[in-house]
């Protein structure tokens, strides 16, 4: 009787086994997309087919799981059908309508959508668990929550809430820093108390996902974990300032993907795992190399609140800066033999990628060679400006990064640097009184000489002025970064 009823339930043992080891294969083989991917967009030169193979190794996990469900859930694939028609055809607007130089703003609202999405998931699917019935000789029974979740699997729906409520409204108040908001200033927003209070929530949210483990049954943990998540997230975020966007960015996008690894925990899926580890350990390497780019460590970033400072309020670089005209300018670039660009914020603010491509052109057609200086965190994202130049289809090989470009500067004949101000202060290697000392910098005053496109004197986001503009052979040509840089190329072509 055994032996038969072994015989019986083989066939359904051994199909079960291969669909799940087909499913194992499916989500391993979307995981090695992932990593070549990540691996590629490491090279400006690759970084394209690198996003393309990690949507891939996406569009691959998600046909897996799609052909997982069996029958009698057809109802819920069409509520997943009709989700992905909605989200596929919000990220298309998205991809169309954002302009490049919306792109620091769009990663930060993506990273909140990765980690609400995980709060979700995880809310929801303890839900499902405390709600299970079973049918039990027709009479309708409630399951205990701890027949489908161990402490383990309840851990991990703690974390995934908590970790993916502060992304979400971290994300959003890093957004309203980029995007300019009135309700939020750029600066850093910090109050008596901040960093105590900040430590008790966490605590308090780390200690009451511990009472999830020893209580599975009392589902309001998980509401105030929820709660205290989004709360602090806004605390976290709002004491930075925008200067340094480019790390918390970074920071934000590893917590999405830690929380999405929680997240895949809860599910027992294998590939939401591995592509939210391969996000967070991303993530945390890429905020890494954004504090070493300005030789700050990461709590000081997050509770230093540079970028507060008052213009003025102290001693700032002595000295009369120089103005000169787009004719004057253009003389001097005429004769150069070798131009070094400098690209930053003001750059991506004004829009004047494009208008810089031309003004390269322009030099190029006189046999003057260029070159383009990218500091990490340059812009308010990473990788800003390198997104800015691709765009402009300015050629992979000009771009050259600090370590490349530092030790050419003293034998270019022009620096033209565009909107970039705190990552070209020389007062970075020598006055230890300033906020950005000790930060690795463009030696852009090494230059036989330097312009500079600004709008005004005023300073950069850490609040302190430039001595750079002070310099000998600086000179400031003030206005708008694409007029002025159109106007160049016109007084080029003219000359």
């Amino acid at each position: 009787m055994i032996l038969q009823t072994i015989h019986a339930t083989q066939p359904t043992l051994t199909l079960a086994m291969q669909k799940a080891d087909w499913l194992g294969l499916t989500y391993l083989l979307a995981a090695v997309l992932f990593y070549l991917g990540l691996k590629m967009l490491s090279k400006v030169s690759t970084a394209r087919r690198g996003n393309m193979v990690s949507a891939l190794g996406m569009l691959v996990a998600i046909a897996a799981t799609f052909f997982q469900i069996s029958g009698g859930q057809w109802v819920s694939l069409v509520w997943i059908g009709i989700a992905m028609l909605i989200g596929t055809g919000a990220g298309a607007v998205l991809a169309l309508r954002v302009p490049m130089t919306g792109m620091p703003e769009m990663v930060a609202l993506l990273n909140g959508c990765g980690g609400i999405a995980s709060l979700l998931v995880a809310c929801g699917d303890y839900l499902n668990k405390f709600n299970a019935e079973s049918q039990i000789n027709g009479v309708v029974a409630s399951v205990d929550i701890l027949q489908y979740a161990g402490w383990d699997v309840l851990l991990a729906t703690g974390l995934a809430t908590l970790i993916g409520g502060l992304t979400f409204t971290g994300s959003l108040v890093a957004y309203a820093k980029l995007a300019g908001s009135k309700f939020i200033p750029d600066a850093p927003v910090q109050f008596a108390g901040q960093k105590v209070l900040i430590a008790v929530l966490l605590i308090g949210s780390l200690a009451l996902a511990g009472v999830l483990i020893a209580q599975p049954h009392a589902w309001y943990v998980l509401v105030i974990v929820s709660l205290l998540a989004l709360i602090l997230g806004i605390l976290l975020v709002i004491g930075i300032g925008g200067a340094d966007m480019p790390v918390v960015i970074a920071l934000l996008n590893s917590y999405s993907g830690i929380a999405a690894s929680m997240a895949g925990f809860v599910l027992n899926n294998s590939a939401l795992i591995i592509t939210g580890a391969l996000v967070g350990a991303s993530g945390l390497i890429l905020t890494n190399i954004m504090c070493k780019a300005m030789n700050r460590s990461l709590m000081n970033v997050l509770f230093g609140g540079v970028g507060g400072a008052v213009a003025g309020g102290g001693k700032g670089p002595e000295g009369e800066a120089r103005a000169f005209s787009i004719e004057d300018a253009s003389i001097i670039l005429d004769a150069a033999r070798s131009v070094i660009i400098v690209p930053g914020y003001g750059m991506a603010v004004a829009q004047a990628q494009h208008a810089v491509k031309e003004f390269a052109q322009q030099l190029e057609s006189r046999s003057i060679e260029v070159k383009y200086a990218i500091h990490p965190v340059a812009g308010r994202m990473p990788g800003h400006m390198n997104v800015l130049l691709a765009e402009a289809d300015v050629p992979y090989e000009q771009l050259l990064d600090l370590e490349q470009v530092n030790p050419q500067f003293e034998q270019a004949d022009v620096a033209l640097v565009i909107g970039a101000n705190d990552v070209t202060n020389p007062a970075a290697r020598h006055d230890t009184a300033s906020p950005i000392y000790g930060m690795p910098i463009l030696d852009v005053d090494k230059a036989r000489t330097v312009f500079v496109i600004k709008r005004s004197m005023n300073p950069g986001f850490a609040g302190i002025q430039n001595e750079l503009y002070f310099k000998e052979n600086t000179g400031m040509i003030f206005g708008d970064a694409k007029k002025v840089v159109s106007d160049l190329s016109t007084e080029l072509a003219a000359n």
